[in-house]
């Protein structure tokens, strides 16, 4: 068994406090069809890089009961642009319309096995693993993105198939974890 959720894992529950100053849980979410649970944070160049697109993903798929909802678990003594207030402001100048969540003690981040920023989890609705790893295939260029990796996941599930390519790999920074090398990777991690 790899560090990372397994394809068809059910998903780790988490109880995080959002941007909005509410807790959120996957429970608070049960009439979704779909979630994709995004590790994210403020300062990674490559989560800068997508937080349009994720906005965008938000905006296209609201209507068919699809939730974003990005978890940024960073320490913050060396990054502190990654704390809780920063992730407010962040949220409100970018315009997220999904939560935006803080996990300081890092066991959501640890449970779902996330090591880059930005990682996706796309869940169903019966809240197993269907989709891990990238948004697309191109952070730095979305004209000239060629596989959307998310979107045909979700295109996917939406349409009651299985997901054609269920497994790619996350591009980014590492997850910035608290009491050890910050760059941190398991040994055993495949993404």
């Amino acid at each position: 068994m790899g560090f990372t959720l397994e394809i068809g894992a059910k998903a780790p529950d988490f109880n995080l406090k959002g941007v909005d100053g509410k807790m959120h849980s996957l429970a608070d979410y049960a009439d979704k069809k779909a979630l994709v649970v995004i590790a994210s944070c403020n300062h990674c160049p490559t989560v800068i890089e997508y937080e349009d697109r994720m906005v965008e993903i938000q905006r296209d798929y609201a209507s068919e009961a699809v939730l974003l909802i990005a978890i940024n678990g960073n320490e913050t003594d060396g990054h502190p642009t990654d704390s809780f207030d920063h992730m407010v402001q962040r949220a409100k100048d970018k315009g997220f319309e999904f939560p935006y969540l803080r996990d300081d003690t890092q066991d959501t981040l640890r449970a779902y096995g996330a090591v880059r920023t930005p990682e996706v989890f796309l869940l169903g609705p019966d809240r197993t693993l269907l989709y891990h790893g990238r948004i697309d295939d191109n952070a730095a260029n979305p004209a000239a993105v060629k596989r959307h990796d998310l979107r045909e996941a979700l295109d996917e599930v939406l349409a009651g198939k299985p997901v054609s390519v269920p497994n790619t790999v996350p591009v980014g920074c590492t997850v910035k974890w608290w009491g050890k090398d910050p760059h941190w990777v398991p040994p055993d991690y495949e993404g």
